[in-house]
């Protein structure tokens, strides 16, 4: 194994990750900023959900907002073209992060493993060809790479597809079609495709097609013999959803992360395809093999990696009561598209002298953020303590908050998600989640197209 895993191999391939990661960030972030959303985002809210320990993250004035994405679109072209590498990926990781720390609302799985890439870029020789790094010092060159390199990627983009299929084995997925079936009523009128989402039985087969292409893609993409039908497959499926679903840069990212599943040389064999041979010419040699000492430090490290990017999907499993309807362990765990959840919220605050008050969320919150908070209990138990932060601040003794709540999922008859007896400033997010009420244990219902009802 360590043979193989030190084995060169040529450094073309993660160059050109380099290169597409790079120019792929440039043109989501120029397309955030486009959008206009950005104000709404950080701007707009008054009450910012926060991460444990991150509580000190505030972001900055709006018109610095736009600063600092302008900075991340600047490194994300220095990534791209290899200048000043490790710097680049490192602060792009750093500023990245730091927008997502923001708000947990903001949490989205890309986004995720957008950083989770960034930090591994800034500690891979990346830069050491097709780079300004490499041109900057000509000694720097190299036209080969470990192959433990290549794995690494590989391994960061399977654990995506692979944690994001085991996540749909549930029965409202396999069994129900669900939450497809609820999405495709509401696209019947998408040209040609649109007229066959009537039918339930298609959202059933597409969910099981969805289940099939993520569980085994990874060992596709691994044969030779099967990996380019397979990646045709790849785009056509990431085509199809980032078209039905409107769900950002994440098909992007996942198309262009699973070139590195190609042999190391394909950008060079493309390269004299398309007649620019004079580029794809190696130059350089092998990067210096590590230290005895070192290539221990490095092998610890990736094993460490290794075991939290399989445990953390993993996590739930450990947790008692369903995972889409408390949540515990639902981020960090690539659970894809696979729930449809929605709801109301109210929270009822018990004063001295027995008076109540009833607050709604939109005192505190956007409606983006309600939205997202409505079925995420850690998200209704943080804004709970900061109304009893608000009403003690005001002079007020004995405070108690509950939150009457009314959540749907995957189409189910809304039903209350948190105890309303619980006095939720009582509660601590550490370990079973009590004051979550178990999820409802009924079918979710076949959704038919309005044009049917």
């Amino acid at each position: 194994m360590r043979a193989a895993a030190t084995r060169p191999i040529d450094i073309a391939s993660l160059a050109a990750f380099r290169i597409i990661f790079g120019a792929v960030m440039f043109a989501g972030i120029v397309r955030f900023v486009a959008s206009g959303q950005l104000p709404r985002i950080y701007g707009e809210p008054k009450f910012f959900f926060t991460y444990p320990g991150f509580d000190w993250v505030t972001p900055w004035p709006v018109t610095w907002m736009y600063v600092h994405y302008c900075v991340l679109a600047v490194l994300a072209l220095a990534i791209a073209a290899g200048a000043w590498h490790r710097i680049a990926c490192a602060l792009f990781a750093v500023g990245f992060a730091y927008t997502q720390l923001i708000d947990i609302t903001n949490y989205l799985n890309h986004h995720y493993l957008v950083v989770l890439i960034a930090v591994q870029l800034a500690l891979l020789p990346a830069h050491r060809t097709w780079s300004i790094d490499a041109w900057r010092k000509p000694a720097l060159q190299a036209a080969t790479i470990p192959a433990w390199i290549v794995w690494l990627l590989r391994f960061q983009t399977g654990v995506v597809y692979v944690f994001a299929g085991l996540a749909k084995a549930k029965s409202d997925w396999l069994l129900h079609g669900q939450p497809l079936n609820t999405w495709l009523a509401a696209r019947t009128e998408t040209p040609l495709i649109g007229r066959f989402f009537d039918e339930p039985s298609v959202a059933l087969a597409m969910s099981w097609a969805g289940f099939l292409f993520d569980t085994t893609i990874v060992f596709w993409l691994s044969w030779a013999r099967t990996r380019i039908p397979a990646y045709v497959a790849l785009i056509a499926f990431h085509g199809l959803t980032g078209y039905l679903f409107m769900i950002g840069m994440f098909p992007l990212i996942m198309t262009s992360a699973a070139l590195i599943f190609f042999p190391p040389d394909w950008p060079r064999t493309l390269l004299h395809r398309i007649r620019l041979a004079r580029f794809a010419v190696p130059r350089g040699g092998a990067v210096a093999p590590l230290s005895p000492r070192v290539s221990r430090v490095v092998a610890a490290a990736i094993a460490i990696h290794v075991i939290v990017q399989v445990a953390l999907p993993l996590r739930h499993v450990v947790y008692p009561g369903a995972v889409l309807w408390n949540e515990d362990g639902m981020r960090f765990a690539w659970h894809v598209m696979i729930r449809e959840k929605h709801g109301a919220v109210t929270f009822v605050a018990e004063l001295d002298g027995g008076k109540q008050l009833e607050i709604p969320p939109s005192t505190y919150l956007t409606w983006r953020q309600e939205r997202e908070m409505a079925g995420q209990p850690d998200l209704i138990l943080q804004l709970a303590h900061r109304i009893g932060s608000d009403l003690v601040a005001q002079g007020h003794r004995d405070v108690r908050v509950r939150a009457v709540t009314s959540v749907s999922l995957n189409g189910r008859a809304p039903a209350p998600l948190i105890d309303p007896a619980v006095d939720l400033l009582g509660v601590r997010d550490i370990g079973e989640r009590k004051w979550v009420l178990a999820a409802p244990d009924t079918d979710p219902p076949v959704v038919q197209p309005l044009r049917q009802r």
